[in-house]
């Protein structure tokens, strides 16, 4: 029997599975909406616009709150209020278009979304084994492929017929019923060891710690600066987006799955490896373009690339005891937007001074991060797996 297919029967992998789903659809929604809405409703500058995306990120420094926040309640629960905030922050986004309300409502649901991204990856290293663990993440990433093509194919219908107030609503609701309805389930198990109450930080987790922030750093280049790009320099309508990121979905949907299984069998330093170096190409990429559809292009290829993230997530799983998984995700997430809170600010306004100059940034850390991942062992689980029978990664 393959890995996964015991997993799959159980009530976490349900849990996860529908929460991960009604994340997709609020975010995806926001995200293909917001840029948009930014321009012509608000009126965002582009100093503005990374203003509110560093806004968005600050949240994900607050991550280290789950940890105190599971001191008073279960995982799962503090999981469930974190896909409602998410829904909530997403239907209220579109009935406050100025720079003030974007601020208040774009924390509110990035609040949520950080959060659950914590203990969404906690959950899943908790539940699943070092085998079965990428397996399950790479599903996750294509239901959230699915959610996301999902809504972006009812943003794409319903955009000429309906306003903003209405299109952000639709993108928060299946959030804000799936949030409702998780927080009457019980998905845990008994037997699993007892996550570590309070902060953890770990020496021999440096690496783990140093590739999050170097990912969260990067991310917002073209997560801020790709799409501003195609809006505003080369006009791409919301069913311009829309699509752009229909592609972009559906092809994850079919790849996502695979991915784990590479992760498998060429392990993580080779998928790591294999993405910096595309992700150096792309930021290079993008700042001397000058054709609308090679700028497409290097968003889908980019968006794909995303995916193989997942490969930190198992890397520490592999180096880390099992009772630090929870607070360590907290820890992570916090991590890996230190970086991120500042980059939108600072890319913002050097994009006001030259458009390229941000992209060059995310080429820098691209290479920063292939560096960090040369240190990753070759045989990841043999020399970790020596070590801890030798007693030496405690």
């Amino acid at each position: 029997m393959q890995p996964h297919k015991n997993a799959e029967t159980r009530p976490m992998y349900v849990y996860l599975m529908l929460l991960t789903f009604a994340q997709a659809t609020a975010f995806l929604g926001w995200n293909i909406l917001y840029t948009n809405f930014a321009v012509e409703a608000a009126g965002l500058t582009g100093e503005q616009n990374g203003i509110v995306h560093s806004v968005r990120e600050v949240p994900g420094l607050l991550s280290v709150g789950v940890i105190l926040l599971l001191l008073i309640m279960r995982e799962v629960t503090l999981t469930s209020l974190a896909i409602l905030a998410c829904g909530i922050g997403v239907i209220a986004s579109g009935f406050f278009p100025d720079f003030t309300g974007l601020l208040c409502w774009t924390f509110i649901l990035s609040l949520g979304f950080h959060y659950f991204e914590a203990t969404n990856q906690s959950l899943t290293l908790q539940y699943f084994s070092i085998t079965e663990a990428p397996i399950i993440i790479g599903r996750l990433r294509a239901v959230t492929a699915a959610g996301s093509f999902f809504m972006g194919c009812l943003i794409l219908l319903l955009s000429g017929m309906l306003d903003y107030r209405w299109l952000f609503g639709i993108a928060g609701s299946a959030a804000v019923l799936i949030g409702m309805w998780a927080l009457f389930q019980h998905p845990e198990k008994e037997g699993l060891p007892t996550q570590r109450k309070g902060m953890v930080l770990r020496a021999r987790y440096w690496l783990f710690y140093l590739l999050t922030g170097l990912s969260g750093a990067r991310r917002q280049i073209v997560t801020v600066f790709s799409a501003f790009l195609l809006v505003q320099m080369f006009s791409f309508s919301i069913t311009d987006m829309s699509l752009l990121f229909l592609g972009s979905y559906l092809i994850n949907w079919m790849v996502n799955p695979y991915i784990g299984k590479a992760i498998n069998r060429f392990g993580e330093r080779f998928l790591l490896f294999s993405k910096y170096l595309c992700v150096i190409a792309i930021c290079i990429g993008y700042a001397f373009c000058s054709e609308s559809w090679f700028a497409a292009l290097l968003f889908i290829a980019d968006q794909i690339l995303f995916c193989f993230t997942i490969s930190i997530r198992t890397f520490f799983q592999k180096i880390a005891d099992k009772e630090d998984i929870a607070p360590s995700m907290a820890v992570g997430v916090t991590m890996n937007h230190i970086a991120a809170v500042m980059v939108p600010v600072v890319g913002g306004m050097l994009w006001m001074l030259d458009y390229r100059i941000p992209f060059f940034m995310g080429a820098g850390f691209g290479v920063l991060s292939l560096l960090a991942v040369s240190r990753i062992p070759e045989r990841l689980g043999e020399v970790f797996g020596e070590q801890r029978e030798k007693g030496l990664c405690h």
